[in-house]
């Protein structure tokens, strides 16, 4: 027997995530009533992942469910907010419940590890295409922005840089074994939200690593109207990862993108109160390079070597 639009809503949206206190009205309604705390603003961003860009046909569905909210978690952090709600856009080649039961799995699990409620949406048929949209509370005063970075700031990253695009470059190649752990970093990349949040009010910038490591710092030196010289032996690089270097070359650190991580900029009379606070508490951050005053990006190769030339991001027009 088919099974109906609001059947699937009902099985495996409406109660997939946590229910939260303010929440005054979730799914199963035309909108959602929802209660921002006073004195608080309210982030909001929205990713698309489409079959066929984003990820492969047959991909793993709980990977997808957790990778959809991942990337969107990781906006959220990059501007220091606190994660609250999501709405989800499912386009669906059909009603394939056990799909979508995965999916949901994925998506679900990782809202519950940050307190998130799904409270609307919208699902339809066609070629399968999952926006996200989520919502995040931080205060008007401690604010994470791109445009705040100022000579004489250190620049910092999180995590490791490079593994995602080592994945997805090792993958297109036929026969070869992708490492686990490269794969896991793409599939599964993890939302530096609670290092997000002890930044806030403390980093004078901060941008999350989507697009590659150079090309975001580039919009933060552009929205700062500052330049940056960044060290590339100072780059967190995987053990795994530095043993495909000889045979990539930088490109993969300097502009693969998907990894997620937090690059932010520290201003120099805090950083060793901050990032000494930051590590205590577990967070692994390394200082990449300097803000400076000026225009542009150098890039110091670790055997000297000084270059403006930097590989460009990714763009999803560049080769239309």
């Amino acid at each position: 027997m088919p099974i109906s639009e609001f059947d699937l809503i009902r099985r495996f949206l409406q109660q997939a995530t946590a229910q939260r206190e303010d929440v005054v009205l979730g799914i199963g309604d035309d909108c959602a009533l929802l209660d921002v705390p006073a004195g608080r603003q309210l982030a909001v961003s929205m990713d698309t992942l489409v079959e066929g860009r984003h990820f492969a046909p047959g991909a793993d569905p709980v990977a997808l469910g957790y990778k959809a909210l991942a990337v969107n978690l990781s906006d959220l952090a990059a501007m220091g907010a606190e994660p609250a709600w999501a709405t989800l856009a499912l386009t669906l080649p059909g009603a394939d419940t056990a799909w979508l039961e995965s999916f949901m799995t994925g998506f679900g699990a990782l809202a519950a590890s940050h307190g998130l409620q799904l409270v609307g949406g919208d699902t339809t048929r066609g070629p399968l295409s999952i926006t996200v949209q989520v919502h995040g509370f931080v205060d008007a005063d401690a604010v994470l922005r791109r445009d705040a970075a100022r000579p004489g700031d250190r620049v910092y990253a999180s995590g490791t840089i490079g593994d995602a695009a080592l994945a997805l470059a090792l993958g297109r190649q036929p026969g070869v074994e992708v490492p686990v752990e490269l794969q896991l970093r793409l599939d599964r990349p993890t939302p530096r939200v609670a290092l997000g949040r002890e930044l806030a009010g403390r980093a004078h910038a901060a941008i999350d690593v989507s697009d590659g490591l150079v090309a975001d710092l580039g919009h933060v030196c552009a929205a700062s109207a500052v330049a940056a010289t960044i060290e590339l032996a100072r780059i967190p690089v995987s053990a795994t990862a530095r043993g495909y270097l000889e045979r990539f070359g930088w490109q993969p650190v300097l502009a693969g993108g998907d990894d997620y991580e937090l690059l932010f900029c520290v201003p120099a009379e805090i950083e060793a109160t901050l990032i000494g606070h930051c590590r205590a508490l577990g967070h692994e951050i390394s200082r990449i390079g300097l803000v400076e005053a000026g225009t542009g990006i150098v890039l110091v190769y670790p055997d000297g070597r000084m270059s403006r030339e930097v590989p460009a991001g990714f763009d999803h027009f560049a080769d239309a």
